[in-house]
């Protein structure tokens, strides 16, 4: 099942294990039985500490290796074989059962054990999905640690009857004791402040306390870890704040023109980010949504005031804005309705749940021809809606989608509205712009890709100029209109949104904040740690 170098690394992994680990197999006759049974007896071949158990009775859902800690009686389990994306998770969840230590800080291990009442999370998944991995991680490791709760990553591809009854057209989807918990990436943090009532204002608390910063970056994606870097290494208190740090990086699945990198995943890089900011003296702040930014002639210390979603608020003497940007929305009747539920913007997360069924992808740029390319060798037919006269994409993969059977390109088609049943999409409508037609197309899912929209509805009443697309008007050195307030990537008015242009403006932004901080005198330099 695994081929020899992985076995070589995971052997190496295998002796980070302190205690006895079980995997308990419950099997029917399907293939992916045989290849799970494959992949178990691998496993125990590497370490004397792995032993399968074979138990038809462990588990009604076949087939599904459990990862059990016998004596702590902690039980993770894979419902299909957890490969792809997902090997890490099954990795990950031998070493923590094994009781490696996890990279978790001892208040929120803590916070774990003592989580009262039984919790039995399921997480539908695809072995695709980048955002999936994530997810099983953080609950795997809430299962590890306390027994009261169990997991099971679910292959949807394997378990359609499952996906199909529960109407499921998105992944992650997390199921807790039967009934739906969330849809999309979620952080340990944000899941724990849904099953631990009160934690999250003990966190807004604790930020309120914090002391001013000299600077300080709101949003962890490319151009802000760049910014946090460049402020760290000049010595002064940096802080980050964000909602998940990679931002938009966590769900670009390929990328090929990051300079002297031929070739990464977002993820990775987004991973490499968060590792590069932590190599210095850098306060992070994750899971923390922005509000609002007041300016500092309008509040009573001097500080420029962030305010977060969670009620808490930051004070530092100078800002640097990198919140990026989202996928934009069609805005037509049914999106919203069965956004989730036929709607999707991520084809490699949920690509895989519409197989041998006809899709749709609308845009005809890079983005959108990339996911059709992608899509086709999944689904059954393809069809691309794109609104102008020509397509946007690079010829090289105009033509690459050209040649693919069961890829039709549409232009001159605006999109109307999302037609679907109360529960999934069924159709979808368009206008043919050249004949003034409507006309409707029988399908099961819609992929959106039609450009971004900054994330930068929080400074309506900032003072901070916004252009009419919303971005954020910058000068030459990241200056905002706003004195000490800087803005950077994708969330302003520089043209061209590309993952290293938002790591140059980043680092511009922080060096003009830096020159902005030793021009400017601190409002109470006494209060700065």
């Amino acid at each position: 099942m695994l081929d020899q170098n992985m076995k070589t690394q995971l052997k190496a992994y295998l002796e980070n294990l302190k205690t006895e680990v079980q995997l308990v197999l419950s099997l029917d006759d399907s293939d992916t039985a045989q290849k799970l049974h494959g992949l178990a007896t691998d496993i125990t071949s590497l370490s004397n500490k792995v032993v399968v158990v074979e138990d038809n009775a462990a588990s009604m859902r076949k087939p599904i290796m459990q990862v059990v800690n016998p004596e702590k009686q902690t039980a993770l389990g894979f419902a299909g074989l957890p490969m792809g994306h997902e090997f890490t998770s099954l990795v990950l969840a031998l070493l923590h059962s094994g009781g490696h230590p996890m990279k978790l800080e001892p208040e929120v291990i803590e916070q774990i054990a003592n989580l009262d009442g039984e919790m039995n999370f399921e997480i539908f998944i695809s072995l695709s999905c980048q955002n999936c991995p994530d997810v099983v991680q953080a609950l795997n490791m809430m299962a590890a640690i306390n027994p009261k709760i169990k997991t099971t990553m679910i292959d949807g591809a394997a378990f359609q009857d499952e996906v199909t009854e529960r109407n499921i057209m998105a992944v992650p989807s997390v199921y807790l004791n039967g009934e739906h918990f969330t849809s999309g990436r979620i952080s340990l943090t944000e899941i724990l402040n849904k099953v631990d009532t009160g934690a999250a204002k003990k966190k807004a608390a604790a930020l309120n306390e914090k002391a001013p910063y000299e600077v300080l970056v709101v949003g962890g994606g490319p151009a802000g870890a760049s910014a946090a870097i460049y402020s760290a290494r000049k010595g002064i208190r940096t802080g980050v704040v964000a909602e998940r740090f990679g931002g938009q990086v966590m769900d670009t699945m390929a990328i090929e023109n990051f300079i002297s990198v031929k070739e990464t995943q977002g993820p990775k890089l987004a991973m490499a980010l968060e590792e590069h900011v932590k190599e210095y003296d850098v306060d992070i702040m994750n899971e923390q949504k922005a509000a609002n930014v007041i300016r500092a002639e309008k509040t009573d210390d001097g500080y420029i005031h962030v305010e977060l979603e969670s009620g808490a608020t930051l004070k530092s003497r100078s800002v640097i804005l990198s919140t990026g940007a989202r996928w934009r929305e069609m805005n037509v009747p049914g999106e919203q309705e069965y956004r989730n539920k036929g709607v999707a913007y991520c084809p490699h997360c949920d690509g895989p749940l519409f197989k041998g069924k006809k899709v749709a992808v609308i845009g005809g740029g890079n983005s959108g021809i990339e996911a059709a390319i992608d899509l086709a060798g999944i689904v059954e037919h393809v069809t691309v809606l794109e609104f102008a006269d020509t397509l946007r994409a690079d010829q090289v993969l105009v033509n690459k989608a050209n040649s693919m059977s069961n890829i039709t390109i549409i232009k001159q088609a605006q999109t109307t509205e999302v037609v679907g049943d109360g529960t999934r999409v069924t159709a979808l409508k368009y206008i043919d712009r050249t004949s003034g037609d409507e006309k409707q197309l029988e399908l099961s899912g819609i992929f959106v890709q039609i450009g971004l929209v900054p994330n930068s509805e929080f400074l309506k009443d900032s003072g901070v100029a916004l252009s009419a697309r919303g971005e954020i008007e910058v000068s030459s050195k990241g200056e905002t209109s706003v004195a000490g307030i800087f803005a950077a990537g994708d969330v302003t008015t520089v043209p061209y949104k590309q993952i290293i242009i938002a790591m140059g403006e980043g680092s511009k932004a922080s060096l003009g904040a830096f020159d902005y901080l030793i021009r400017t005198p601190a409002p109470n330099a006494e209060k700065v740690a």
